[in-house]
């Protein structure tokens, strides 16, 4: 039977659990009805109450004169709450961040001087599979075939421009220049971005929101997602084949990849190596999906890079299973990883690929790995020869009192921070790896966006994602570079009074761009960053901010955090040498630039 998009069981299928939690928790979708006036059956209202059906609390926005209209009516939704941005970049990262958390995001924002501002952060959800709804007020429908020329365009008569852009980068477009069409477009346009776990665009024109309409009735027939069902004789045929392979194999072991989450397997991954005993271990991508208390979690699989002793168990393994990967110049650290097809099974969401054999398509990841747990044969022996090697980590050396501080140090301070009530954001950079090392306690989330890669993604995603996980306190890891690019979104979780725990890291430039290619374009102005945060603070809301040099004014700053301001938004400025980075990053940063400078092949 189809799901309707108003009943609480609809998230399930719809968002695939995308951005949920590691736990698996999903957002909740209201179908409770809610009557009302003819003269609310208006456009801006239908796109609004939509929203909410789909769980969207909180819509990101940056005002113009062509989504003016369309926000008083958002505005006038219960149950929606707009938050204004300071640029539309910020916004689409705070819808991606909220997206994560709650399964879908919205943004708002004007035409084309907004739409291609936004646009970077629509890439990135794309590329994260993320659903967000980009919703963009349009010109007057008037003006659509004339050939009038637009203020917020290029000085063309045609209109296209932003929306071929948009064609790219999301799975569906919506241009609303009319009311007769305008509910199935916008209903066609939001049940895509849940089906397919992709951001879509709708444009609106801006003299339509506030005209009522018959079709804008309150409770129109629901529309109705069809939920994916596997192909049973493929499955069967592929679970059969797969069985077969890894029973033969001696010392197999299993690897969760990012695509799980679009796939709704993260539990079902879990369950099967409860069933199968072979170790465990992610990509870097896929860090909080797979719970790390896991008995035979045995950490990230990174190629040159991994955890330690986790790349020697996998790569020596006779057969492995990677549920959802993607296999990119990043993630294999410069196309270095030691794998061999005819050892793997590849799972994508819909499709099972058997070394070098057949492929079977049409096959959902979750139903596939529920059958397979019922055909393997118990085998511990890949996490029995961990268990033999494995060397406990060291702890960093003892800093002398007030000596400088090392990110080591830092982040061993960040661990004992860490709980269930905790969610850690890592922005691109040397974040990425010395986040990666941390152990996540049960129900700690963990966000980072791997695939696109985008310096200063994590201000805004920390303001969306803080914004739907209320109950958890986020823990932002941001460089200084990166900060820069997006810092003044800081001013909007201070009006949403939100309380994460930002640290700062002070090193002067692009730390990961210095070890991929070193050049005088690496170094940065510096800023006194807590004299900028309190200028944006300006004495409205609760803000605390401070700079540690050393440890003990770290572990001071840690406990004025956690203690008499966790109520604050908490800005520390972690002031560290320019080259103290991870070892992983020192490894990865010259695997990777091996890569970017190999010649060209003969002509």
């Amino acid at each position: 039977m189809d799901t309707k998009i108003g009943a609480v069981d609809a998230c399930k299928a719809a968002c695939n659990d995308v951005g949920a939690p590691p736990n698996g928790a999903v957002s909740t979708i209201s179908n409770t009805p809610i009557n009302c006036n003819p003269s609310e059956a208006t456009l801006g209202r239908h796109l609004a109450r939509r929203l909410v059906q789909i769980g969207v609390n909180d819509v990101f926005a940056v005002p113009g004169d062509f989504n003016l209209t369309l926000l008083d009516h958002l505005l006038a939704e219960p149950g929606l709450n707009l938050v204004g941005c300071c640029n539309e970049l910020n916004a689409g990262y705070a819808a991606d961040g909220y997206a994560r958390s709650r399964g879908v995001g919205a943004c708002v924002v004007t035409f084309t001087v907004g739409g291609l501002s936004v646009i970077n952060a629509i890439a990135g959800a794309y590329s994260e599979n993320l659903p967000l709804i980009c919703i963009v007020g349009g010109p007057n429908s008037n003006d659509y075939g004339t050939n009038r020329v637009l203020h917020h365009t290029i000085g063309l008569s045609d209109f296209s421009q932003e929306l071929r852009c948009f064609q790219t980068v999301t799975c569906f477009q919506a241009v609303v220049n009319n009311l007769e069409d305008a509910h199935e477009l916008i209903d066609t346009a939001i049940s895509t971005a849940l089906k397919e776990c992709k951001p879509v665009y709708i444009s609106v024109g801006c003299n339509l929101a506030a005209i009522p309409h018959p079709t804008f009735s309150r409770e129109p027939v629901p529309f109705s997602l069809s939920p994916k069902l596997s192909n049973k004789m493929g499955l069967e045929a592929a679970v059969e084949a797969t069985a077969e392979f890894l029973n033969k194999a001696v010392k197999p072991v299993m690897v969760g990849g990012p695509k799980m989450r679009v796939a709704e397997a993260c539990e079902a991954f879990v369950e099967l190596a409860d069933v199968c005993g072979y170790p465990i271990a992610v990509m870097p991508s896929a860090k909080g999906m797979v719970p790390e208390h896991h008995p035979r979690f045995i950490g990230t699989y990174w190629g040159a890079v991994s955890t330690a002793f986790c790349a020697e168990i996998v790569e020596s393994a006779d057969a492995y299973l990677f549920a959802g990967p993607i296999f990119n110049d990043y993630s294999s650290v410069g196309y270095s990883l030691l794998l061999k097809k005819e050892k793997a099974i590849i799972l994508q969401p819909d499709r099972v690929v058997i070394a070098n054999g057949p492929t079977f398509g049409c096959i959902l990841m979750k139903d596939f790995l529920h059958a397979l747990a019922k055909r393997l044969k118990c085998n511990t022996t890949a996490y029995e020869n961990y268990h033999r090697i494995y060397v406990p980590e060291g702890h960093p050396l003892k800093c002398a009192p007030q000596e400088p501080l090392r990110v080591n140090v830092l982040f061993q301070h960040i661990q004992n921070m860490l709980s269930g009530d905790t969610a850690v954001i890592a922005e691109t950079g040397d974040s990425w790896f010395n986040c990666q090392k941390l152990k996540l306690p049960k129900g700690c989330g963990y966000e980072f966006q791997m695939q696109y890669g985008s310096i200063g993604w994590s201000v805004g995603a920390t303001l969306g994602y803080a914004q739907a996980a209320k109950d958890k306190r986020i823990i932002a890891c941001i460089g200084d570079g990166s900060f820069q690019v997006t810092a003044q979104d800081v001013s909007t979780m201070l009006r949403c009074g939100q309380n994460q725990i930002i640290f700062l890291i002070n090193n002067g430039g692009y730390t990961i761009e210095v070890e991929i290619h070193d050049g005088p374009y690496n170094v940065i102005k510096n800023w006194n960053y807590t004299a900028l945060v309190d200028a944006i603070h300006n004495g409205e809301g609760k803000c605390w901010t401070t700079k540690v040099r050393c440890e003990e004014d770290l572990v001071e700053a840690i406990e004025t955090a956690t203690g008499a301001k966790k109520d604050c938004l908490c800005f520390i400025e972690v002031i560290c040498h320019k080259d103290d980075t991870s070892k992983e990053l020192l490894e990865w940063g010259s695997r990777v630039s091996a890569a970017n400078s190999r010649p060209p092949n003969p002509q």
